[in-house]
């Protein structure tokens, strides 16, 4: 009913731009509609509508993606691009210059994330400095010090998220990983690894073969198919180190999980609400809404082993360092009875 409702809406917005942008070409170009001597207050109109009202339903189908200041300005800015089409010369004559003016605002915006980039290469070897003195985990510890000497944008922290990639794909590979009491692994029982192995496999055998397919075909086509390749193939191996490097940790307060990098959470105790261990845990509804599942792919379907209910949601590290909150969460152990027994023993 929600999804129905929500697409409905999607749906209204998406007719409501059509007709913006229907309206304001036809306005200047139907015989029965006459231009006025002096054009200038429908051009107006029509710069209003392209550079606000056509963003905000943009905006407004877009929501999951949240609005923000960056995102409307961008799409003004297309919007005022777009004007200078939709728009014929004789008329737009007067208006010319505010195009440009909007891609000098979009440019100063280009020009301070180029500063934070700086910032953050000014920045990175203290933060490095630090990770090695520190017992923390990278995986954790590397973003967390970038939103706190650099910024917490988001080109900065997909940048975060690029660079462990290629930390743990390439220099990782002498680091043991580690053991202790308060340790779990969530993978050593199931066949992820080999899966991801088979994946890594496969598209090297296509890369070769569709490759020199495409090569006489489309030479561009295929170098971008080539450069995808190579990414996946990185970000399968560096998915593989993440996984073994990192097992879920049970601190003094709270407790770090992650699976590979496309998943980490960290989830103080005193946020737990309730949990569901065993044969409650694998009646739970792996699709519910709010719900993150820390379960190691294997050949067959896995229950996780408990559920955490958390007082209200908490933020979840997606792939490329996108964030999203959850209600709960699905795991699934390789020694859930030792997993229980020291949890509860810090939950008290």
């Amino acid at each position: 009913m929600v999804l129905t409702r929500l697409r409905s809406k999607q749906s209204l917005f998406a007719a409501l731009l059509l007709l913006v942008l229907v309206s304001n070409y036809l306005a200047y170009r139907l015989p029965a509609i006459p231009m006025p001597d002096d054009s200038r207050a429908v051009v107006i109109g029509s710069l209003l509508d392209l550079a606000i009202v056509a963003p905000l339903l943009i905006l407004a189908m877009t929501r999951k993606k949240g609005f923000t200041l960056k995102r409307f300005i961008t799409f003004m800015v297309i919007g005022l691009v777009a004007a200078r089409f939709i728009i014929p010369h004789e008329y737009f004559e007067p208006f010319k210059f505010i195009p440009y003016a909007a891609i000098g605002l979009e440019g100063l915006i280009v020009l301070a994330e180029i500063g934070l980039l700086f910032l953050l290469v000014k920045h990175l070897p203290g933060i490095v400095r630090e990770l090695k003195q520190g017992n923390n985990s990278g995986l954790f510890a590397f973003p967390s010090l970038v939103k706190e000497r650099v910024s917490s944008h988001p080109l900065i922290s997909i940048i975060a998220a690029e660079s462990l990639m290629f930390y743990y794909a390439f220099a990782s590979w002498k680091r043991k990983p580690p053991t202790g009491e308060t340790l779990f692994s969530l993978h050593q029982k199931t066949s992820m690894l080999a899966f991801n192995i088979m994946l890594i496999h496969a598209i090297v055998i296509e890369t070769i073969g569709i490759h020199w397919w495409l090569h006489g075909k489309s030479m561009i086509l295929s170098i971008v198919l080539l450069i995808l390749n190579i990414y996946s193939v990185i970000y399968f191996i560096a998915d593989i180190q993440t996984v073994r490097l990192n097992p879920l940790a049970v601190k003094e307060n709270r407790m770090h999980i992650s699976l590979g990098l496309g998943k980490r959470m960290e989830i103080p105790f005193d946020a737990i609400d309730k949990i569901e261990w065993f044969e409650d845990a694998a009646k739970c509804n792996l699709k519910s809404k709010g719900l993150i599942e820390f379960i190691a792919r294997d050949m067959e379907e896995a229950k996780p082993n408990c559920v955490l209910h958390f007082k209200e949601p908490l933020k979840a590290t997606l792939f490329m360092g996108m964030e999203k909150k959850f209600n709960m969460a699905a795991i699934r152990l390789d020694e859930p009875d030792r997993f229980r027994d020291v949890l509860e023993e810090k939950l008290g």
